[in-house]
């Protein structure tokens, strides 16, 4: 089946079950949030991310080498580099999406509800299943603080 931009697509992410879309106001729409709140983006490479926006220069290393955590940055805008080599090979047919956990808002997740959002599941040989969150933390010029 080929990848549609735009199609909401239920896939086991580097850290836990997730929907997937390059749609960020359908994902909201799905989750039941404000169709205009901001969404994290995960991408393929570290070349994506600098294509994207710029990283502080005294958090590059930080960045780079970090896995399963999402920064935000000081554009409010939310990346994960992914480095997960099953996840990353779906990513890369995209280079970057934005991504929410398979859950409604403030629930836990329920498989069939997960299938119910999503246009098009991925498999691959872990399956589909909730894990632990990626750890946030936010960025600011001068320092990094731990959100979750």
């Amino acid at each position: 089946m080929p990848l549609t931009h735009g199609a909401i697509y239920l896939a086991q992410t580097d850290t836990t079950a997730g929907l997937l879309s390059t749609d960020s106001a359908r994902l909201n729409a799905i989750k039941g949030r404000a169709i205009d709140q901001p969404v994290l983006k995960e991408v393929d490479s570290l070349l994506t991310l600098t294509n994207t926006l710029r990283v502080p220069a005294k958090f590059k290393n930080r960045v780079r080498r970090a896995t399963q955590s999402t920064f935000i940055y000081p554009n409010h805008q939310a990346f994960r580099v992914i480095k997960d080599v099953m996840h990353l090979g779906f990513l890369q047919r995209f280079t970057q999406m934005y991504s929410t956990s398979a859950n409604k808002t403030g629930k836990g997740f329920v498989y069939q509800e997960a299938l119910e959002m999503c246009d098009v599941v991925v498999w691959d040989t872990r399956g589909i299943f909730a894990g632990k969150p990626s750890r946030i933390f936010q960025i600011n010029q001068s320092k990094i603080l731990p959100i979750r």
